[in-house]
């Protein structure tokens, strides 16, 4: 029986960040998401979420927290607009 059979896609998805070391994650919920934020409420002693106020800025503090850490960037928005918002940020984390 495998450590996953019981687990949602969600959760699996915010175990492997947790084991990649991703610490922070900036983001803004929504209805597509909202299964993702609830794993990570329920982890918030091991990653932190990080509320913003728009898409890009939560790719945009990604990028920034990369790049002044050394550490892994993360960001999270629903999908359509949303997602394009990350999008036009994310351009500069490459």
């Amino acid at each position: 029986m495998s450590e996953y059979e019981n687990m949602r896609i969600a959760d699996i998805l915010t175990e492997a960040l947790i084991d990649w070391n991703v610490n922070v994650i900036f983001g803004l919920p929504g209805d597509g998401i909202n299964g993702f934020i609830e794993t990570l409420r329920q982890r918030q002693n091991k990653i932190k979420f990080i509320l913003v106020r728009h898409e890009e800025s939560a790719a945009f503090m990604a990028c920034a927290y990369s790049k002044y850490t050394g550490k892994l960037g993360a960001c999270v928005a629903t999908s359509g607009p949303s997602a394009i918002h990350l999008l036009n940020r994310l351009h500069d984390a490459i």
